[in-house]
């Protein structure tokens, strides 16, 4: 692990070799984890799959009545879907911000 890159095509060719060397010494997932970059920290793993999906939809833009109809849901079950979401990114409620928008940003800022 001693070589040194300089340029792009380089610095593939070392970043692959060091993968491979890595590969040897260390647990498969871990490896796979380093390569695809996932973050460790990903604030969106507290949410549920469904919650990830209204999340998603939340951040095309959909009301509360679209995703609904999207995931054939009530309104009712999206708002609690949205409260969650909301506790579980702890974006509080104050005057000055708008949570939702605070937590699509979080979701972007993540993917």
């Amino acid at each position: 692990m001693q070589r040194r890159c300089f340029n792009n095509e380089a610095l593939h060719e070392c970043a692959s070799g060091y993968v491979n060397q890595l590969s040897r010494h260390l647990p498969g997932v871990l490896v796979h984890e380093l390569v695809t970059g996932r973050r460790v920290d990903d604030p969106l793993d507290i949410l549920t799959v469904r919650e990830r999906e209204v999340l998603s939809l939340m951040a095309e833009g959909r009301s509360n009545a679209g995703i609904a109809r999207q995931l054939w849901v009530t309104e009712g079950t999206v708002e609690k879907h949205v409260h969650s979401i909301l506790q579980k990114l702890r974006l509080p409620e104050t005057g000055d911000d708008h949570r939702r928008v605070l937590a699509v940003i979080t979701y972007l800022d993540v993917r």
